[in-house]
């Protein structure tokens, strides 16, 4: 017996009230959407404990990756994080208080502001990484090897050709 879904529930639902709609696409979408609220709750919660949030580890992230001395600008941390300026500008105020960054003058153009790791920041990151990886992982432990490499290329395919 296939199990059923709150997405097919609303589907459903749907092909009794209009039933002319097609909703092969909402079968998708629609559990890319409520997956999506699941995988970030997790993930926020497997980070409490480095007192941190999701998105604060996708920008303490981006700076780790760049490599040493682990610092960018906050206009190269805008292409990575997906998070308004407005929203970045506040996230950046708190990481900076809880010490996990610095802000300092750009030595080739003193116009620009960089971000960097503390060594707080470094090492919170580099703990918090790897939870996050176990916990990316344990959110898909029901899913084949060939199961994630297909899912995987699939959703490249969607969305390479969405982000426009």
């Amino acid at each position: 017996m296939k199990e059923n879904d709150l997405i097919d529930a609303l589907i459903l639902e749907w092909k009794q009230e209009k039933p002319e709609l097609d909703s092969s696409a909402m079968a998708v979408v629609g559990r890319i959407l409520k997956l999506s609220k699941i995988l970030e709750k997790t993930a926020s919660k497997a980070l409490s404990d480095y007192n941190i949030h999701y998105t604060d580890l996708d920008v303490l992230a981006t700076i780790r990756r760049s490599g040493k001395p682990y610092q960018l600008t906050p206009s190269k941390l805008m292409q990575s994080v997906l998070i308004t300026s407005g929203a970045m500008t506040a996230l950046l105020k708190r990481l900076e208080k809880l010490d996990l960054i610095y802000r300092a003058a750009n030595l080739d153009d003193g116009r620009i502001k960089l971000v960097g790791l503390t060594k707080q920041g470094v090492k919170v990151i580099d703990k918090a990484i790897e939870t996050r990886f176990n916990e990316a992982s344990t959110s898909i432990k029901s899913l084949s090897y060939s199961d994630k490499t297909m899912l995987s290329t699939l959703l490249k395919k969607l969305l390479i050709a969405l982000d426009t």
